[in-house]
């Protein structure tokens, strides 16, 4: 039993170094860069979305919102204090909404580690997450026009980290503390997928999300309501999956569904959503990730 057990957790090893030897970079580059706009961009990019304040972009302005969004390295807890600042001084809800998802959803650092899944599961969470933050401003527009979709009451702007007057140190800080916040997450989810290939029958995998079918997709935007802590962390488990038959648009529900339900940003969407606002939002997330896998089986 002991020399078994040996075994295993020797194969185990080895394959972790494997997966981790193939998909580090993407890590650290990703921190690299993400960490890089969150000292020296973060500040244009908002401001780039304030000056939309006042246009007159009109549904238009949805789509610059929304890339803008993607553009911005903060998580929806750094995202509201900030939409709330620009609420504050008029900006539209519904710009606000195609910002906010799209930052939710997507984020330079995330686009960095999603380049492990591949060019076309790259290409696939970039369009999807751009759409559905468009459609989501869209949406807003048309059901609340005339009255607001947001109560940021009691938001105020957050005070910066990243102050240090070395603009060395300010971005080593930053590293740091992106290391902190990703890294159990991404060693947990690298042991996870060596799991997974080890002791998960392939087949099983292919009859859960494989195919073009229907149910594979539900599956997969279903269980990304739970499953999901960390883009780092489901990065090399979504990797696993995919080798062992998940199909492209099983995996771009899940990418869909799970950012935007993490608990984290579910607490603080709450807040400034009121339940019936917020339920409407669970389903519209669902509904669009399932639609969104669907059509990338029927198409890829």
């Amino acid at each position: 039993m002991i020399l078994i057990i040996k075994r295993e957790l020797i194969y185990i090893w080895y394959y972790f170094e494997v997966l981790l030897g193939q998909i580090f970079w993407y890590w650290v580059t990703g921190m690299a860069i993400g960490s890089a706009v969150s000292v020296f961009a973060k500040d244009k990019i908002h401001g780039r979305f304030e000056k939309m304040n006042g246009s007159r972009l009109g549904a238009l302005g949805v789509i610059p919102a929304c890339l803008l969004g993607i553009a911005s390295p903060l998580c929806m807890y750094g995202t509201i204090p900030v939409a709330a600042s620009f609420a504050n001084h008029g900006m539209r809800h519904d710009w606000l909404a195609a910002f906010m998802m799209a930052s939710v959803l997507l984020n330079p650092q995330l686009i960095i580690y999603s380049a492990a899944l591949g060019p076309a599961a790259l290409a696939v969470r970039i369009v999807s997450c751009f759409l559905c933050g468009c459609t989501a401003g869209w949406l807003v527009m048309l059901f609340y026009r005339d009255k607001p979709f947001f109560d940021f009451s009691g938001f105020e702007e957050p005070t910066s980290r990243d102050t240090d007057p070395n603009l060395l140190l300010r971005y080593l800080k930053n590293f740091g503390r992106n290391i902190k916040a990703t890294g159990p997450y991404f060693l947990v989810g690298v042991l996870l997928s060596v799991l997974f290939q080890l002791y998960v029958p392939k087949e099983y995998v292919t009859a859960l999300f494989g195919g073009n079918r229907a149910w594979g997709v539900l599956m997969a935007a279903t269980i990304g309501v739970p499953l999901y802590a960390c883009g780092g962390g489901t990065i090399p488990i979504l990797r696993a999956w995919m080798a062992q038959g998940m199909s492209l648009g099983s995996a771009a529900a899940f990418m869909i569904t799970g950012p935007s339900t993490k608990i984290t940003n579910l607490g603080a969407l709450k807040i400034v959503m009121g339940m019936k606002k917020f339920l409407a939002y669970i389903l519209f997330t669902v509904v669009f990730a399932f639609a969104a896998g669907m059509i990338t089986n029927l198409v890829l």
